[in-house]
């Protein structure tokens, strides 16, 4: 009971520390790209602005509609946090740091990534506004239809690893065996490589990432990015909070502490689909430095299983990885216009689902001829 109260703290305090981090990076990045300076006056360089704003919301009055029903209108916030804070349990931000270790993680993760829109519909509904239901429903019709791209590219990842645990993921992208392994497939190397008698096994690093591994899943790294970005309501595809046509989407009733909690909840199901990315596609918590010769960085910068520095290392490494995915988003958010809801959908059914069957196939393929 100890340990699982331990996972808990550390895990949220992590998510907490990443929303503060990627939030203030989000303001700069955007003043950057407009030519402006962005939070200067709070702190240094505007370091605590994250944290004054943050304060300054949780003060606010905490308003519930009277039309509203307001055990719903309560409920909803806390059961969109609690189900992505849920998800966080079965990802290993380590090799020895993982707060469950279930086989089947992956199905678990994804399963939470989708009972996001309960809580999305039941605040729109119950906040008796037109307004949050129309945004409601859009986050509904939209997060349902790019789940199919999400899963087929997670599924390719599947079928090149053979396993639904992510931990046994993260190990098949090193050069260090899993203890726990069921699957027997510790290492499977880059085809192309092998083939020429160029054995990198002990390289470590990029190369034996499954984006390298299989290359087919580079563009399945790239169909998860888009598609996560519509799971997560971020633009282009923020059709559900659209400023201009909603007022906010399905949280245009919410104030103070409440509100506080949706924006916490849309960073942190950013920061899972981020790690889960680093995961499948990225190497996870290995370092991407790769030995070479008797310089061995690989395994200076990742650690040996078992030891403070490889779970130090391997939540700097996973944590680094994630949080630069989610710069991307940032500087997506300011590139790209906000697409209609034709556009969205036509992207989703007739561009990337068929893609993601395409790399599916091929991937399977590949299973077989790599033998």
């Amino acid at each position: 009971m100890a340990i699982t109260f331990l996972h808990t703290g550390i895990y949220l305090t992590l998510i907490l520390l990443s929303v503060l981090v990627v939030f203030y990076a989000e303001r700069k990045v955007a003043a950057f790209m407009q030519d402006r300076l962005g939070p200067m006056e709070t702190g240094k360089f505007g370091m605590l602005q994250a944290i004054a704003d943050l304060l300054k919301m949780i003060q606010k009055e905490d308003i519930v509609p009277e039309k509203a029903d307001k055990t719903l209108f309560k409920l909803a916030p806390i059961f969109i946090f609690a189900v992505v804070f849920t998800g966080f349990c079965a990802l290993p931000l380590a090799a020895d740091f993982q707060a469950s270790t279930i086989n089947i993680g992956l199905y678990f993760v994804i399963t939470i990534i989708s009972l996001d829109v309960i809580g999305l519909l039941i605040a729109g509904w119950s906040s008796n506004n037109k307004y949050a239901l129309f945004g409601a429903m859009r986050a509904v019709a939209q997060i349902v239809s790019y789940e199919i791209p999400v899963g087929l590219s997670v599924l390719a990842v599947v079928i090149t690893c053979q396993t639904l645990d992510l931990q046994e993921i993260c190990f098949q992208q090193s050069t260090f065996i899993n203890p726990n392994s069921s699957t027997g497939e510790t290492h499977n190397y880059l085809l192309g490589i092998k083939a020429l008698g160029v054995d990198v096994s002990q390289w470590g690093g990029i190369f034996t990432w499954n984006i390298l591994r299989s290359p087919i899943l580079f563009i399945a790294y790239i169909i998860y990015f888009i598609a996560t970005l519509a799971e997560c309501n971020r633009a282009p595809f923020d059709i559900p909070e659209a400023e201009s046509e909603l007022v906010a989407g399905y949280h245009v009733e919410y104030s103070g502490f409440r509100f506080a909690i949706f924006f916490l909840s849309e960073y942190a199901m950013m920061l899972l689909t981020g790690i889960l990315a680093a995961i499948l596609f990225l190497g996870g918590w290995n370092s991407p430095l790769p030995n070479i010769g008797s310089l061995k960085l690989y395994e200076w910068t990742t650690g040996v299983p078992g030891t403070w520095a490889s779970i130090i290392w391997g939540i700097f490494w996973t944590l680094s990885k994630s949080i630069l995915a989610l710069i991307v988003h940032i500087w997506i958010r300011w590139t790209f216009p906000r697409l209609r809801v034709d556009q969205l959908m036509y992207l989703c059914w007739k561009v990337l689902t068929p893609f993601a069957l395409v790399v599916l196939l091929v991937s399977s393929f590949w299973k077989i001829l790599s033998i």
